[in-house]
């Protein structure tokens, strides 16, 4: 005991172990002692095993572990707690005996002992003998031993529990006790109903008195419930409502369950019968009125964090709609629900901002009702501020601050240890404050004790307990010293500097970086010794002390600002059509020591997770994915971007927009002449506004037609005032437009008939269609049957001729048109009219117009026709006008008929040619020349003309000849180009296919085409002339030649083509190399311009002394030849020759490994070789004369046959020969001739065009030598006149090498 100080008394560890989970896990008994006490004294347990490991880890666990055991070993003293309620009574309502229970726990050391006030006064639950005490440590329950419920009213009350030990006393929230009797089943008589169909009615279910809320269900006899709707609703009085009655509504078990879920009792009323009698007339509407509540005006009051329910039940026909606002301001649908059909609105946990005035709006088409609902809102008192227990040092001065709120305002009120202060004695060291704080000054260790706030207004009391405790202790820093703390921009910093003492200690902050810390307005200290700095920055980095003040105490910090996280692509509010996908996407930057975030998706603020069943959800990287989105998917979509020290969000919208709801409840108003009102309500617009609407019509006499539409209204408007046609049954019906689409047709409106009236408009458009001669024919536009304005409808036809008729019109009556007189003559004016006629009369007089009869072909031709010629290739032809009588029509016009006979130089020798084809030309009525051009020059041409009208033509005039001039020829047809010499350049060409006359010559134009040189002219007088060589030209440059045939008449148009004079050849050079093991292939880059030239490759193989050998010649045109039959691992010396010059050597070294000189041995030896020469040639005689003696005279098989010797014309192909194989390619091979021969083996007739042997030159065409003709040729005939030895000619040109390498099989 010595090494406790005198003033402490010693820990009962009974005591303590009972409340350690009070300690642990509901933490009320730190509301005393802070947690750096609070934990020690339990940890200090759990290190002497007295309290199970799950009660003791989360000591171990703690961070603060190390401190604690260091402030035990400081003060190693078992202090002493007051007590605290932890279980508190609770008001109960008492049913039943079992119902009876009061019970009151609380903690602390020494275990407090429990007192009971009822009403007031001392109440001792032991000292009744109708009640019996269980009372263990920390708590107390008592309850009755009464088997009756009579006895138990006398104890309804209001009851305290009061827990006491050394250190004070605690006190009990009010726990009201009530006694009540179980409601049961009153006997009732049945109850018929009756009613007229159409009528409202309400089905009364008056469930028993009891304090309990009942739960009402209306059920039938099977206990199927009984369908609610906007019709038939259920009232929070219990009661059925019907809006109006149906048929159908006829029951004999309609029946109210009462259910009761304190008692667990349903009580089943008597059902009712309600037979609805159908109406001796037809069922007229009716105009909403209030059901529940009654009248025009209602007040409700409520509390705070209630649940409060409006409601609004209407009668009328069609059944009303309901619709609720707010009078005093925008009506909130976060805080309310709507319920029962929208005739409830249900406020849960109602606050001070929802009172004010609401209504409730029910409209049908008979007209509206409504309702106000003053909603008052009180409320209980409630904590806004509440004193904290603390440890005190003696002299300190304490200020309890109790602040509460409420509607009205509550009254503070203070006990200590339970007993009004005004009932203790006065001490002048205590003050209350007009805002409700206590303050002690100079607190004693006499003033530890339990201080209990209390704040009471009309509508209940609260009460608090607060622990003073009053204690000397030195002063301790339990903050780990060294701690680093991160934080991110933005954030407020908390830098920890826990200390323990009494009085309290005092800490100072000091920066490294910093010398006033503290002017920093961001900084803050605070009563606990950390230190708070608000909206932390980078230059807040750095080192911190906390020292505790006139010690040497200190412990040092780092804080460490990391760059906040923040969100660069938010997610955006997106409007999608149902059943699409929609994407969000959230992109943010993190700090990069945070490492990668977590995204949290979170809809109307409740997490997201990923759908792996139906892919609803994916996840994918920075974006959320909904597929097939809903209605169910609309909300706000926040995104969380989630690190270790801090989190940023952003949220973006969805919502659905589609195609409108139909428009419902036509009506048609205000009929007047012609005109009604059309008005609608509209649909749900998805989200997407409006345009416009539109009203469309049936006429029910001709349903076949379908719906046609009358007229639009634009998006503002819900009625339109439509204009109608007299006798006609009309239905309406409406569209709603939107940027989405149309919305469904509504349903259609009632049936409108319009009276019948006289037509108020003719036909259009009447006409005469005559096309027979002697026949009228009267033609209109037929009317639609919505402009027949009445019944028995038809047209009246008038006609009259417009000269010699007189003033009396034909009159006559149809149905449809046309309308045919005949016997009228041909091509005569009449005024015609047609009028529109019901039975209610005619239309209004129309106008007449001028129609003809039928026409027919003119008579006479043209007359006085004549040409004249303006040039070779244009003429001016004039007629005189027509007599219009013998036209018998209208004029359309004349037609000129052309013929070209042929050219005029047929006497010249030219074949004749068929005439062609006509051409023919219309001209006006009213013209009487016509210029033609284009004609052909030095032509024959013959010339008519008729008069044509709708009918056709009349007869042609007299045919007239002429001829055009000769002019100038067309271009010659093709031009080729030859270059006999590198200065020289021949052109061929072909005469003018049109020479429009006689040709007469030709004339050449040329320069060079890379330069300004001059024009040079050639002047050929003779049109025989089809060739002409150029000479001197120079060898560099491109020429360009313009030909040009000439007639009298100039010279024609030109023919054009580039070219430049052929190079002498030389041989190639910069020959590439590429060896093989057999071969080497050569290449090189033919010369442009150049001719081609021969040379020969001459090589010798160096490892065997062989001869020199040499190929066929090779074009240098070709570009590329390969060299085979070369040793393989050879060295080889290569010659390019060209008219017997050498132009390059080489040497080259064959890939592969070389030929061994094999030694001599007795295989090689004559003797052997005679030895066995010897015994094949008896062999060979011995199978002859087996051969011999088997054929003779006898008969052998087909298979024998077949099997023999194939004949050498059909031996296969060996793989390693070229062509076919044959015994003369053998004695070839045997006596070939040396490689500088003129080789029959290369010869034109043995060239294999199909193997790679074949030696092909190929002609280099290019802009070195341009001659292609200037158009199709039409055979060789073209190449008429071009020297043998030319390249142009084709009997000199190469045979072509099939896109294969040339190469030459060396044989030895």
């Amino acid at each position: 005991m010595g090494l406790y100080p005198p003033s402490v008394g010693i820990l009962s560890l009974n005591s303590l172990t009972l409340s350690i989970n009070h300690f642990l896990c509901e933490s009320t008994p730190c509301l005393f002692f802070p947690l750096y006490l609070c934990l020690p004294l339990l940890c200090f347990l759990c290190v002497l095993s007295l309290c199970c490991a799950s009660i003791c880890l989360p000591c171990l666990l703690s961070s603060h572990l190390h401190h604690l055991l260091l402030i035990y070993h400081i003060y190693p003293i078992s202090f002493k707690r007051p007590p605290v309620i932890t279980t508190q009574p609770e008001s109960v309502t008492v049913f039943s005996v079992e119902d009876l229970v009061m019970s009151c726990e609380a903690t602390g050391n020494p275990p407090p002992i429990f007192r009971w006030t009822k009403d007031g006064e001392e109440f001792d639950p032991g000292s009744d003998p109708e009640l019996k005490v269980s009372q263990q440590s920390g708590s107390f329950v008592f309850y009755t031993l009464s088997n009756t419920m009579d006895t138990l009213k006398q104890y309804q009350g209001k009851y305290v529990c009061y827990a006491s030990n050394e250190l004070g006393t605690a006190v009990s929230n009010e726990a009201i006790l009530k006694t009540d009797v179980p409601p049961t089943q009153q006997k009732e008589r049945k109850v018929h109903m009756k009613s007229e169909q159409g009528n409202s009615i309400v089905l009364k279910c008056n469930p028993p008195q009891s304090s309990m809320k009942p739960i009402i269900h209306w059920m039938d006899r099977g206990l199927h419930h009984i369908e609610l709707s906007q019709r038939v609703v259920s009232g929070k009085d219990g009661n059925l409502y019907f809006a109006h009655l149906t048929a159908e509504d006829s029951k004999d078990d309609y029946t109210c369950n009462v259910q009761y879920l304190a008692t667990r009792t349903i009580l089943a009323k008597e059902p009712i019968t309600l037979t609805v009698t159908p109406s001796n007339s037809v069922v007229r509407n009716k105009r909403p009125q209030m059901m529940r509540p009654t009248g025009s005006h209602s007040t409700y009051h409520a509390l705070k964090g209630q649940t409060l329910e409006l409601e609004c039940i209407v009668q009328g026909l069609p059944t009303p709609d309901v619709s609720w606002l707010r009078k005093d301001g925008e009506l909130s649908e976060s805080r309310t629900v709507k319920d029962m059909f929208d005739r409830r609105l249900l406020f849960s946990n109602i606050s001070e901002t929802d009172g004010g005035e609401y209504q409730c709006r029910a409209n049908n088409s008979q007209g509206k009702v409504t309702h106000t609902y003053t909603v008052i809102v009180e409320a209980a008192p409630y904590w806004t501020k509440e004193p904290v227990s603390q440890l005190y040092a003696p002299g300190e001065t304490v200020k309890l601050d109790c602040q509460a709120d409420g509607i009205p305002p509550p009254m503070i009120s203070w006990t200590i240890n339970g007993i009004p202060i005004s009932e203790t004695d006065e001490d002048s060291r205590r003050t209350l404050t007009a805002s409700g704080s206590l303050i002690l000054n100079d607190v004693t260790f006499g003033d530890t004790a339990i201080y209990q706030c209390r704040a009471s207004n009309k509508h209940g009391t609260i009460l608090t307990n607060t622990n003073v405790y009053v204690i000397e202790l030195p002063p301790q820093i339990l903050t780990e010293d060294g701690n680093t703390y991160t934080f991110t921009e933005g954030q407020k910093a908390l830098l920890e500097c826990e200390t323990f003492g009494s009085p309290k200690p005092k800490v100072i902050w000091e920066s490294g970086t910093t010398s006033s810390l503290l002017a920093d307005p961001r900084v803050n200290p605070l009563t606990n010794g950390g230190l708070e700095i608000y909206n932390v920055t980078h230059s807040d980095e750095g080192f911190y002390t906390c020292a505790v003040q006139n010690t040497n105490l200190s412990v040092s910090a780092e804080l460490e600002v990391l760059n906040r996280t923040v969100i660069v692509s938010p997610p955006q509010a997106l409007k999608v059509q149902p059943g699409t996908t929609a994407i969000f996407t959230c992109l943010a930057i993190v700090d990069p020591k945070l490492g990668s975030p977590l995204i949290q998706w979170r809809k109307d603020g409740l997490k997201l997770f990923e759908s792996h069943i139906d892919e609803k959800y994916t996840f994918e990287g920075p974006d959320l994915i909904i597929t097939n989105v809903e209605p169910y998917d609309e909300g706000i979509y926040t995104c969380e971007v989630i690190t270790r020290l801090d989190m940023a969000e952003a949220t973006g919208t969805l919502t659905l927009y589609d195609r409108p709801d139909p428009p419902g409840l036509l009506q048609i108003t205000d009929p007047k002449h012609r005109e009604v009102t059309l008005s609608w309500t509209p649909g749900d617009d998805h989200n997407s506004p409006v345009l416009e609407y539109v009203v469309e019509f049936e006429d029910q006499d001709l349903k076949e037609i379908g719906w046609e539409e009358l007229t639009r209204v634009s998006e503002n408007k819900v009625h339109a005032r439509l204009s109608l046609w007299p006798y006609m049954s009309y239905r309406f019906r409406v569209i709603a437009i939107n940027e989405v689409g149309k919305s469904d047709s509504s349903k259609p409106s009632e049936i409108h008939n319009t009276l019948a009236e006289a037509p108020d408009r003719n036909p259009e458009d009447v006409r005469s269609e005559s096309t027979n001669p002697n026949t009228l024919v009267i033609a209109w536009q037929e009317m639609e049957k919505h402009d027949f304005s009445g019944p028995d409808f038809k047209y009246k036809v008038m006609w009259r001729k417009v000269v010699g008729s007189g003033p009396n019109w034909h009159i006559d009556y149809t149905t449809a048109p046309p309308f045919t007189v005949s016997d009228v003559g041909n091509f005569s004016a009449f005024e015609i009219k047609v009028q529109a006629v019901n039975e209610k009369g005619e239309g209004p007089e129309p106008d007449p117009v001028i129609g003809y009869s039928g026409e027919d072909s003119p008579l006479e031709p043209p007359v006085d026709v004549g040409v004249e010629l303006i040039n070779s290739s244009t003429i001016k032809v004039t007629w005189a006008a027509v007599d219009r009588e013998s036209v018998r029509g209208h004029l359309l016009g004349y037609k000129i008929y052309l013929v070209r006979l042929g050219s005029r130089a047929h006497h010249q020798g030219r074949r004749a040619t068929e005439p062609e084809s006509p051409v023919v030309l219309e001209t006006g009525a009213n013209e009487e020349k016509k210029v033609i051009s284009s004609l052909t020059p030095y032509s024959h041409y013959t010339l008519v003309m008729t008069v044509f009208n709708s009918k056709g033509e009349g007869p042609a005039s007299e045919m007239l000849s002429f001829k055009t001039d000769e002019g100038v020829p067309g271009p010659p047809m093709s031009l080729m180009l030859d270059s006999p010499s590198e200065t020289e350049m021949t052109l061929h060409w072909t005469p003018p296919d049109q020479p429009n006359g006689v040709l007469i010559g030709y004339l050449l134009q040329y320069q060079q085409s890379d330069d300004d040189s001059p024009m040079q002219v050639v002047t050929i007088d003779d049109s025989a002339v089809t060739h002409l060589t150029l000479r001197s030209l120079d060898r560099h440059s491109h020429y360009r030649f313009y030909l040009r045939g000439r007639t009298a008449a100039g010279d024609g148009e030109p023919i054009m083509q580039d070219g430049a004079t052929v190079l002498d050849g030389v041989p190639p050079s910069n020959i590439s190399l590429s060896v093989g093991e057999n071969s080497v292939n050569l290449s090189w880059v033919a010369k442009k311009r150049h001719r081609n030239v021969s040379f020969q490759i001459h090589y010798l193989n160096k490892n065997d002394g062989s001869k020199w050998k040499k190929t066929e010649k090779v074009n240098s045109s070709q570009s590329f030849y390969q060299l085979q039959g070369l040793a393989p691992g050879s060295h080889y010396r290569l010659r390019f020759t060209y008219s017997n010059t050498t132009f390059w050597e080489t040497d080259i070294e064959t890939e592969g490994t070389g030929v061994t000189e094999v030694q001599p041995s007795f295989a090689t030896q004559g003797w052997f070789i005679g030895v066995v020469s010897a015994i094949v040639l008896l062999l060979l005689i011995l199978l002859i004369l087996c051969f011999i003696k088997r054929s003779k005279g006898g008969k052998y098989s087909v298979k024998d046959k077949e099997e023999g010797p194939m004949d050498s014309e059909a031996r296969p192909m060996k793989d390693e020969t070229f062509g076919e194989y044959s015994d003369l390619e053998e004695k070839r091979t045997a006596s070939l001739p040396s490689l500088g021969e003129e080789s029959k083996l290369c010869s034109e007739d043995n060239l294999d065009y199909n193997g790679s042997s074949a030696v092909t030159t190929e002609l280099n065409m290019d802009e070195s030598l341009v001659s292609q003709f200037s158009r199709p040729s039409e055979g060789p005939e073209t190449l008429h006149g071009l020297p043998d030895n030319s390249p142009l000619n084709p009997n000199n040109a190469p045979p072509a090498n099939n896109g294969m390498p040339n190469s030459v099989t060396i044989l030895d």
